[in-house]
C-alpha cells in the first residue's frame, strides 16, 4: 500500500473505537476538544512484534517529539487535545518503528482560530449547503470522535433550537424560513471534567437552487512563457460548485512529487515552494487556491510537468502546466545584462544608470513603447481596452466621482490616446441591457479599472467587482487597476479575495496637480494600460482641462449593444 493510497481511503474503525477520519484541511477553534489520528492498517507494513510510535510537532523547521500532559495525550494512533489551544498550530507527524524500520506518516497541518468572543461560532470555521425549498433534508453534527451517550445541542443563529438534541437534525419539508447557521454542541467528560466540540453549518434554502457545478479545474493544460532566471508564480484554481465539500483539497506535483512549503519568510523559502490551500467565495460559487512559487526559472525546470490536483467527494481532476522560452517583453533581459557589466566597468556611470532606471521606469517603458511601436491589442479579441467601475450618481454623496468617470478619464485616454474605454452609464441606453451584460462587457475589456472611493462598494458596483475578480484570480482573462480617487487609509470594505492577486495596481489620483495630460498620473496609468500606439493627432498640452467647455463635445466609441452605441 502506497501512502497516497493511505490519504485517499476514507474511514475505518481503529482498536480504541473510535473512526479515524479523512481531515485534507483541518481547521479547528480553541479551546474545544480535538484529535488527529491515523488508520491502524498502516501497520501492516510491520511484521508481527513490538513497535512504538512517536508524535512529533515542527518547531522552527525541526521534529520535536511530543511530550505527553494532562492536555495532550497519544493513545495508540490518536493524538487527543483537552482542549486544543492556539500554540497547537504548525505540522504533526508521526514515526512508527520496530526497532529495525522507521515508517513517517506524512504531515498534517493543524490551524486553530481564534474563538468569536461574541458568537457561538467562527465565520472562518463552517461549511455552507444549498438546497431547494420543498425538499427533506438532514443537517448532520459530523464530529465522529463523538460517542452515542454524549450530550449534543443544536442552535440556530446561536439561539437554543426547539430543544433538538439528536445527532442529525431532519427537516422534512424545507422553506426559505430554514435558513441559518446551524451549530451542534458536544459535551465530552475526560477525567472528571466536561469539554466541547462544535459543528456549524450554514443552510441557505432557495425557492429555485442553482444546480451544483460539476467538480472542475479552471483552464485546461497551458504552457507559459517565460525566461531563464525570472521568477514565475503558477496559480490553480478549482471550482467547487454551489457548496464547499469537508474532504475538498488541491496540491501541487513536480515530476509526481511534492513541493516543498513556503514559510512565508522569502529569505528562507526553498527555491520552489507550494503557498498555503486557500478557500474563496464569489457570489455564491466556492472555489480553491494554491499557489506555486519559483524564485528562479533554470534550464531543469523548463523539462518538468507542474501538475496540479484536485480531489473533492472521492472525485479527481489533474491540469499540467509547463514552462518553455518566450520573447522578452518591455525591457529585454540583454538590456539588463548590458547595465551589470557597466555596473562592473564603470561604477559610477551604472550607479547613476540604476537611479535614473528606478526614478524614470514608467517614463522608460513608455519611450520603449513609442519607438518600437508595441501593440499589445493586436488580434487578442477584446473589443475595450478597459471597462470603468465607479460609484454610480444615485448613491454617491458627490457628482466629482461621476465626473471624474465621465468627463476626465474618457477626454484623457480616449481623445488625447486612443484608448476604448467601455462606460457602462455613458455607452449603454437605459433599459437595455440586464445585469448579466456586465459580465460580458469585462469579459470584452482588456483590463478593468475600479475608481475607489470609501464609498464605492454598493448594490450597483459589487457584481462589477465580482466579475473582475472572476476574470482575474479565476480566469486570469482581465488585469485590475485600481485609482485612489480620494485618500483611503483602511481597504477592508473591498472583499477579502482581491489581496489573492498576484499583483495589486494603485494609482492615486491627486486633483489639480493630477489635471495635466502629461502629469505623473496619467503616465502611470498608461504603463499600467495596454501598450497602444499614441494617437498622431493629439489635442496639445493641458494645462488644466476646462470641464465646462468639454461637456458638450461628443463622446469617442464606448461599449455596443444591440447596436446602440
Amino acid at each position: 500500500m502506497t501512502l497516497m493510497g493511505f490519504f485517499l481511503m476514507v474511514i475505518f474503525e481503529s482498536a480504541t473505537g473510535k473512526l479515524c477520519p479523512l481531515r485534507a484541511s483541518i481547521d479547528v477553534l480553541e479551546g474545544e476538544y480535538f484529535f488527529l489520528c491515523y488508520l491502524e492498517s498502516m501497520q501492516e507494513h510491520f511484521q508481527e512484534g513490538a513497535y512504538t510510535i512517536n508524535w512529533y510537532k515542527d518547531n522552527a523547521g525541526k521534529q520535536e517529539l511530543i511530550k505527553e500532559s494532562h492536555r495532550i495525550v497519544s493513545r495508540m494512533n490518536f493524538l487527543e487535545f483537552w482542549p486544543v489551544e492556539l500554540s497547537d498550530s504548525g505540522n504533526y507527524s508521526v514515526i512508527h518503528s520496530n526497532g529495525k524500520q522507521n515508517l513517517t506518516i506524512p504531515k498534517w497541518t493543524l490551524n486553530v482560530l481564534e474563538r468569536n468572543k461574541s458568537s457561538c461560532f467562527n465565520k472562518n470555521h463552517l461549511t455552507t449547503e444549498i438546497k431547494n425549498a420543498g425538499t427533506g433534508h438532514s443537517l448532520k453534527c459530523s464530529d465522529l470522535s463523538v460517542s452515542e451517550n454524549n450530550s449534543i445541542t443544536w442552535y440556530k443563529d446561536c439561539k437554543n433550537y426547539e430543544n433538538e438534541t439528536e445527532r442529525e437534525l431532519d427537516f422534512e419539508t424545507l422553506t426559505v424560513q430554514h435558513s441559518g447557521i446551524y451549530t451542534c454542541k458536544i459535551l465530552i467528560s475526560h477525567e472528571g471534567k466536561t469539554y466541547h466540540s462544535t459543528n456549524t453549518i450554514k443552510l441557505l434554502v432557495e425557492e429555485d437552487a442553482p444546480e451544483v457545478v460539476t467538480l472542475e479545474i479552471v483552464g485546461r493544460h497551458e504552457e507559459i512563457e517565460t525566461e531563464i532566471g525570472k521568477e514565475e508564480i503558477l496559480n490553480c484554481t478549482g471550482s467547487l460548485g454551489y457548496y464547499m465539500p469537508e474532504d475538498a483539497s488541491l496540491y501541487w506535483l513536480i515530476n509526481q512529487e511534492f513541493p516543498e512549503k513556503c514559510t512565508g519568510i522569502p529569505e528562507t523559502d526553498p527555491s520552489i515552494c507550494e503557498e498555503e490551500f486557500k478557500k474563496i467565495q464569489l457570489g455564491n460559487k466556492f472555489y480553491v487556491t494554491r499557489l506555486l512559487q519559483i524564485k528562479k526559472v533554470t534550464d531543469e525546470n523548463m523539462n518538468h510537468n507542474f501538475t496540479c490536483m484536485l480531489q473533492a467527494d472521492e472525485r479527481t481532476q489533474t491540469k499540467i502546466v509547463k514552462l518553455k522560452k518566450g520573447n522578452t517583453r518591455d525591457l529585454p533581459v540583454h538590456i539588463f545584462t548590458t547595465g551589470m557589466v557597466l555596473t562592473v566597468l564603470f561604477p559610477c556611470a551604472a550607479a547613476v544608470a540604476v537611479f535614473v532606471c528606478v526614478m524614470f521606469r514608467v517614463d522608460l517603458a513608455l519611450f520603449y513603447r513609442n519607438v518600437c511601436g508595441r501593440d499589445d491589442t493586436a488580434r487578442d479579441g477584446k473589443e475595450y481596452d478597459a471597462f470603468v467601475s465607479y460609484l454610480k450618481d444615485s448613491v454617491s454623496p458627490t457628482e466629482e466621482e461621476r465626473e471624474f468617470a465621465l468627463k476626465i478619464l474618457p477626454m484623457i485616454l480616449e481623445e488625447n490616446f486612443g484608448y476604448k474605454l467601455c462606460i457602462f452609464e455613458r455607452d449603454v441606453s437605459p433599459g437595455k441591457a440586464v445585469v448579466d451584460d456586465i459580465h460580458s462587457f469585462i469579459d470584452k475589456s482588456r483590463r478593468l479599472i475600479i475608481i475607489l472611493s470609501q464609498n464605492y462598494i454598493s448594490d450597483r458596483v459589487i457584481y462589477e467587482l465580482e466579475s473582475g475578480l472572476h476574470k482575474a484570480l479565476v480566469e486570469r482573462k482581465t488585469k485590475i487597476i485600481l485609482i485612489e480617487y480620494m485618500p483611503i487609509s483602511d481597504y477592508s470594505f473591498l472583499p477579502e479575495s482581491l489581496s489573492l492577486l498576484p499583483s495589486k495596481s494603485i494609482v492615486k489620483w491627486k486633483k489639480d496637480k493630477s489635471l495635466p495630460v502629461n502629469s505623473r498620473f496619467w503616465k502611470n496609468l498608461r504603463y499600467l494600460m495596454p501598450a497602444k500606439p499614441t494617437k498622431k493627432n493629439i489635442k496639445g498640452h493641458y494645462n488644466n482641462l476646462d470641464l465646462g467647455s468639454q461637456g458638450a463635445q461628443p463622446w469617442t466609441e464606448g461599449c455596443e449593444f444591440n447596436g446602440v452605441v
